[in-house]
Parts: structure tokens; C-alpha cells; sequence
């Protein structure tokens, strides 16, 4: 590596932000430059939501580059990884050292019938996807006029969508093609106590149920059920998930799965040349989460800084958090343990306070657990699942006390 190197950093999401700001703050000498297709800074995409209820603006959610230059509405259309240069839309090629590709991922749009406006360039009136400031920005001028919103996907984008039209005094259904809601994070009873807070909240969900036509005139009137049924609506949110952006590595000739191929030092087949976040696949897994994107550019900071250059990425043990508005979880590691019979489990259900609490234990190891409408003992859980040990005294404690004697 050369002595002061010239950083690029593709991608202006918050897996760029936090590599940036990491880089700075151990130290680092090179010069980074983050280049975003959108036309602002990184800010924190899981933060959307609450910017469409109004509880932040948009500038409340940006995130701290370090020392790094931002250069927004720079997209990024080609790189040559033996020349190290990068080519920008605007026809401008600049040089580099060390490139790390943050591309993150796009929207999946579902294979549901009328999406698109009928000359095929671009969604219809009334459908929204939300990944972007400006994608809520639009979504909140829209929601200003409209009565009922259908949100398409019951995950956790989908869900704090869902309750944030609601929060603006949209009526609106959720209807999610999985078994319950969250399915990759929350059991069946922790998605029933969420299904009737959400209801309390004047979202209904309909799981197990497909979506397969879009209905409208000039705009959206209807979103038609695989079983016929008919939701009437001025509005439609599509969170169906995300697919990794891998275009620009795959045209560079970089080997790519699901997403962009790398080591355990995110390093990609070519000399040089790093991913991380959402459009990295690492060991066969692409993990479309913050908290795995975030641990990945902490190693490459640590790596390209020099603090420590042999650090590597071995991996994230599944956790995920939620906070919106009244609806709060946490979720970490293994949460059905109907996939293996060694293991027990601990299960506090409160219907009055609308709150679920659950332990799941391989002998005195904590393996996996969620919190659902009180997070009073989360701190705890997540220092005992980092930890991985024994745990000393009886598990109750850290679903009542947060207490680990």
C-alpha cells in the first residue's frame, strides 16, 4: 500500500459512511473520497420512516464522514481495476489507489401485474418503493391526499411503512406473501402480539397472502389478492426486499454470486479491490442488514488504516433491532427452536402491555432471543450474546431484570 493512498469509496450509503468514518478515526493517512449517485451525503436509511412521519428531517439523519470528501450526485458508471481509474456519468475519470465498493442493493420490484406505467418507463401513479430520501419525500406529498395505502411485503421495511402511513392518518393493509410477519427475524407468537399492535395502531396485515395485480385508472385504485379479493387504495408501497448491486463489479470482470464475491478480509478477486454492505457476498452469505454492514467496513477501516492489517471479517451472528415510533424489538441469533431439539426455551407473553419476551438456550448458553415491546433488559441480552459463555445465575433474569447474577 502506498503511503498516503487515494481511497475511493463507491457508494454513498451508511456501509461508506461508516468505512469513512472509521478510517479517520483510527488514523488512517490516505485521502478518502465517497462518490454517491444520489444527490446528497450519506444518511441513515433505517431512519426513513420516521423522516415520513416528520419525527426527523432529512439533515438529522446524516451520518458523520470523518475526514472524507463526499461527492454527491457523482455516479459511478465503470472502473478498470488494472488502470485503478474510475469512470463518472458525466464522463470525468478519476484516479485511484484503494477502490471499496459500497454499492448497496436496489428494491425488489414482485412479479405483481400493472406496477409500471403502461409505456413501461417507470412505476404507476400512486406505487412508491422506499429506499431513498427522495423516494420519501414523494411518498409523504402523496400520502397528504390519500385515505388507504396497501403496503406489499411484511418484513421490517414493510412494517415500519405500514406505520408510518398510519401515523399520517392513512388507513393501510399490509399483505405479505410469508407465514407471519418478519419471518426472518421473529417467531410465530412474537408475530401475533406485533400483528394486533399494528392493529391497535389501525394496520391490518394479511399473511400467507399474495399480491397479483395492481388496479387503477390514472393512477392506483386496487390491489387484487392472489385469491381474488380486492383492497381499495390511493397508495401502494412495495417492500418486497432488496437484490445486491453488482452491475458495475460484474462489468469489471469481478466474480459475483448474489452479490460481489470476498475473502475474509473483503477483499474481491481483483488486486486493490474491496466490497462491503449489501452488494458484498461473503462465505455465501449476503446479509441486507445495517449491523452486518457496519461490522464489515469497521474490519476494512481497520485493515486499510493500518491499525490493524491483518484483521479479517469472520462473519455477524444474526441480530436486528427495531425502533418506530411505538413499535419496538430485538432479535438475535436462532429464534425457532423447532429447527433442532436440543434446544430449550424460556417465553414471557404480556398481552395487557402488548409485549413478548422469549429465551432460546442450549444448556446455559444463550443461542437466541427476542424482545418485542419492552426492551427494558436488551443491553444485557446483547452483551450475553456477544459473549457466548455460560450464563451465571438463571436466564429468567434477562428477560425481567437484565441481571446476569
Amino acid at each position: 500500500m502506498t503511503q498516503n493512498p487515494r481511497i475511493a469509496v463507491v457508494g454513498g450509503g451508511m456501509a461508506a459512511a461508516r468505512f469513512a468514518e472509521r478510517y479517520g478515526a483510527l488514523g488512517g493517512r490516505g485521502t478518502v473520497t465517497v462518490y454517491g449517485a444520489e444527490p446528497r451525503a450519506p444518511y441513515n436509511r433505517v431512519l426513513l420512516a420516521d423522516v415520513l412521519t416528520g419525527r426527523y428531517d432529512a439533515e438529522s439523519i446524516a451520518l458523520p464522514l470523518g475526514g472524507a470528501e463526499p461527492r454527491p450526485g457523482c455516479e459511478v458508471v465503470t472502473f478498470d481495476p488494472v488502470a485503478r481509474t474510475l469512470g463518472l456519468a458525466d464522463g470525468t475519470v478519476e484516479p485511484w489507489d484503494e477502490l471499496v465498493l459500497a454499492t448497496g442493493s436496489n428494491p425488489v420490484l414482485p412479479p405483481v401485474r400493472g406496477l409500471r406505467r403502461p409505456d413501461g418507463q417507470g412505476l404507476a401513479e400512486g406505487v412508491h418503493t422506499l429506499r431513498t430520501l427522495d423516494d420519501c419525500g414523494r411518498l409523504a406529498e402523496e400520502a397528504v391526499g390519500a385515505k388507504r395505502a396497501v403496503v406489499i411485503g411484511g418484513g421490517v421495511l414493510g412494517v415500519s411503512a405500514a406505520r408510518a402511513l398510519a401515523a399520517l392518518g392513512v388507513r393501510t393493509e399490509i399483505v405479505h406473501q410469508g407465514p407471519h410477519l418478519i419471518e426472518r427475524q421473529l417467531d410465530r407468537e412474537a408475530a401475533a402480539v406485533l400483528r394486533e399492535r399494528l392493529l391497535a395502531l389501525g394496520v391490518e396485515c394479511y399473511p400467507g397472502n399474495r399480491a397479483r395485480a395492481v388496479h387503477g385508472g390514472e393512477r392506483v385504485g386496487a390491489v387484487e389478492l392472489a385469491n381474488g379479493y380486492r383492497l381499495d387504495c390511493d397508495l401502494v408501497v412495495l417492500a418486497c426486499g432488496t437484490r445486491p448491486r453488482t452491475a458495475l463489479a460484474h462489468v469489471a470482470g469481478l466474480p459475483v454470486g448474489t452479490g460481489v464475491l470476498v475473502d475474509d478480509g473483503l477483499a474481491t478477486a481483483a488486486p486493490h479491490v474491496y466490497a462491503i454492505g449489501d452488494c458484498a457476498e461473503h462465505r455465501g452469505t449476503v446479509h441486507g442488514l445495517a449491523g452486518p454492514a457496519w461490522d464489515q467496513a469497521d474490519v476494512l477501516a481497520r485493515r486499510l488504516s493500518g491499525a490493524d492489517p491483518d484483521a479479517t471479517y469472520s462473519g455477524t451472528r444474526p441480530r436486528a433491532r427495531l425502533s418506530t415510533g411505538d413499535l419496538e424489538y430485538a432479535a438475535f441469533g436462532a429464534v425457532d427452536e423447532t429447527l433442532d431439539p436440543g434446544l430449550d426455551v424460556l417465553r414471557i407473553t404480556d398481552a395487557t402491555r402488548g409485549s413478548y419476551k422469549k429465551l432460546v438456550l442450549r444448556g446455559d448458553r444463550l443461542v437466541g432471543a427476542i424482545l418485542l415491546g419492552d426492551l427494558a433488559t436488551v443491553d444485557a441480552l446483547a452483551g450475553a450474546f456477544a459473549e457466548g459463555g455460560a450464563l451465571a445465575g438463571h436466564p429468567l433474569h434477562l428477560l425481567t431484570r437484565g441481571e446476569l447474577r
